[in-house]
């Protein structure tokens, strides 16, 4: 539905010569981060019950959440992408490898923020509302419908930290052969999305019992 609003304004897409598949380039690694973070920001909260057994860990419930939401994700960005493959005549040529190295760097950028999350979100419940306002804005300065390099500067500098906007960068370099994304920095979403595992983890470990029993 999104995809015949926007394509009556977006008539000629800032790559190739098919609207919809340029927005879902942008759109569904977007909405798989969002997704997978989101729930496992929850993991702690949602599997309570569960973790008052002693077999079952904080790490038990972050990665069996993480493990069916990344699934279903990437079941419906096939379908999604495919179905769009399918349907037009996007000329495109895809190259497969560059396109799972990208969603595998969503998935891996998710469950950096998302772990990092799960402690904020458990320990000041008030940063859950404060991160969904922050996310908000994220749909527009993430590149879904624009490209990196019509940014003016200094602006486009300042939106190169942005992670989001590398992975659709690389989600599309995977798609158009003619476009390189020479912007997009595999260290810096490796960098970042290790950085706020390890540090998620590390907190949660430290503190989940007293997280939970306050809770």
């Amino acid at each position: 539905m999104l995809t015949l609003i926007f394509s009556t304004g977006f008539q000629s897409p800032a790559l190739g010569t098919n609207f919809p598949i340029f927005y879902a380039t942008g759109m569904v690694p977007f909405l798989m981060f969002n997704d997978i973070s989101g729930k496992l920001a929850m993991s702690l909260l949602f599997s309570k019950p569960l973790l008052a057994y002693p077999a079952v860990t904080y790490l038990d419930a972050i990665i069996a959440r993480f493990l069916v939401n990344m699934l279903t994700q990437v079941l419906v960005a096939y379908i999604t992408l495919g179905g769009i493959l399918l349907a037009f005549d996007t000329r495109l040529l895809p190259d497969y490898t560059t396109v799972v190295a990208a969603f595998s760097f969503t998935a891996l950028l998710a469950l950096g923020v998302g772990t990092m999350n799960c402690y904020l979100f458990t320990r000041f419940p008030v940063w859950q509302r404060i991160w969904s306002i922050l996310m908000r804005p994220m749909f527009i300065i993430s590149c879904i419908f624009f490209l990196f390099e019509t940014i003016p500067q200094p602006y486009r500098d300042i939106l190169w930290y942005n992670p989001l906007v590398h992975i659709v960068g690389l989600v599309r370099r995977g798609f158009y052969a003619n476009y390189d994304a020479s912007y997009v920095s595999i260290l810096y979403l490796l960098g970042l999305a290790l950085a706020l595992f390890m540090a998620g983890l590390l907190l949660l470990r430290r503190q989940h019992r007293t997280l939970l029993n306050d809770g």
